[in-house]
């Protein structure tokens, strides 16, 4: 009797093998799973994006005063490739100036370089995109666009779109097309879209995008947002975290005002011939801005760009306007 129930505990081992190994497999892949959601969880909260500015694409052969535009193309394809070279880019904003001269062909002679971009890709516009009282109108060049673009389907030319969540991205149309003029304004139906969108973001980190700056990296009476201080205030009285990405003064500069974050960046055009990349960590008490400028690896246009501005300290700004961490606090 003995031996026949040793017997068969011998016999009921295997099967407890058999469950224990069935357990310790499915334990198995609910860990894998609970670690993978756990480190999509804890890197959802960060945000990378690429700005280029100033592009001024040109299909003529002809350098102008300070712009390189004969060598637009080169410049174009190179920070495109670049940006494709780099991982978990999240979207691409183009702020501004895309074209050098406002006419169809030559935004239809830019956008097959604009499209080898493998990132969603955006716009808003700059004094030089639009025709005032011409055929490239504001309307046409959206409508061309979204023709381009399955990612872009604004219908005006200010926007809002949420690229991931705790994000908001606000695209603002600072040109006036009414008259020749190289100054910018918010007016006053866009003003109150844009408290109407701040408004439903407070819980947001909220990036703006702008191609006449409100904080101007240098003073220019000639280039300036004609009711910047009315646009600051709207915004500075929301108090969440808020980046505003600015181009048309082709020069970087970096103001931080609490928690509002005002970037001036470089034209891919003229010297420092740059756009930026930008890194954001979005932790529970603050957020961080790691903001790069990536230079052009055409470095003999670099060079000749160079030599082409009066004071290249002007455009380049200082070490921190070009590459810096700035941390912004959250309030409860």
């Amino acid at each position: 009797m003995k031996t026949n129930h040793n017997k068969k505990l011998r016999k009921s081992k295997p099967k407890k093998s058999m469950l224990s190994h069935a357990l310790n497999g499915m334990f198995t892949i609910m860990l894998a799973g609970l670690m993978v959601w756990g480190y999509e969880c804890c890197n959802a909260s960060d945000l990378k994006f690429a700005q280029v500015s100033d592009v001024h694409f040109s299909t003529r052969n002809v350098n102008t005063s300070f712009k390189l535009t004969a060598e637009s193309p080169k410049l174009l394809d190179d920070a495109i490739n670049q940006i494709n070279e780099m991982q978990d880019i999240k979207f691409v904003m183009f702020t501004g100036d895309l074209i050098d001269k406002s006419f169809e062909k030559e935004l239809l002679a830019a956008l097959p370089h604009v499209e080898k971009l493998k990132y969603p890709w955006y716009f808003v516009f700059g004094n030089h995109d639009p025709c005032v009282g011409g055929y490239l109108t504001k309307k046409l060049y959206y409508q061309i666009l979204r023709e381009h673009n399955a990612n872009f389907t604004a219908q005006k030319p200010y926007y809002s779109f949420v690229p991931q969540k705790g994000y908001k991205v606000i695209a603002l149309d600072s040109i006036i097309d009414t008259r020749i003029t190289s100054n910018g304004e918010i007016d006053a139906e866009q003003l109150k879209w844009l408290d109407e969108e701040l408004s439903k973001s407070k819980k947001d980190v909220v990036l703006i995008f702008m191609h006449v700056p409100i904080i101007e990296p240098f003073p220019s009476d000639g280039h300036r947002l004609l009711n910047a201080g009315e646009v600051q205030a709207l915004i500075e009285k929301y108090k969440n975290p808020i980046a505003v990405f600015q181009g048309h003064y082709h020069a970087n500069k970096i103001t931080q005002h609490e928690n509002v974050l005002y970037v001036s960046s470089p034209a891919l055009v003229s010297y420092p011939n740059a756009f930026r990349i930008i890194n954001i960590k979005n932790d529970k008490k603050k957020v961080i801005f790691d903001i790069q400028q990536k230079n052009t690896r055409e470095e003999n246009i670099r060079n000749l760009a160079k030599m082409m501005v009066f004071s290249s300290n002007l455009y380049t700004g200082e070490p921190k306007d070009q590459n810096g961490v700035y941390e912004i606090k959250k309030k409860r």
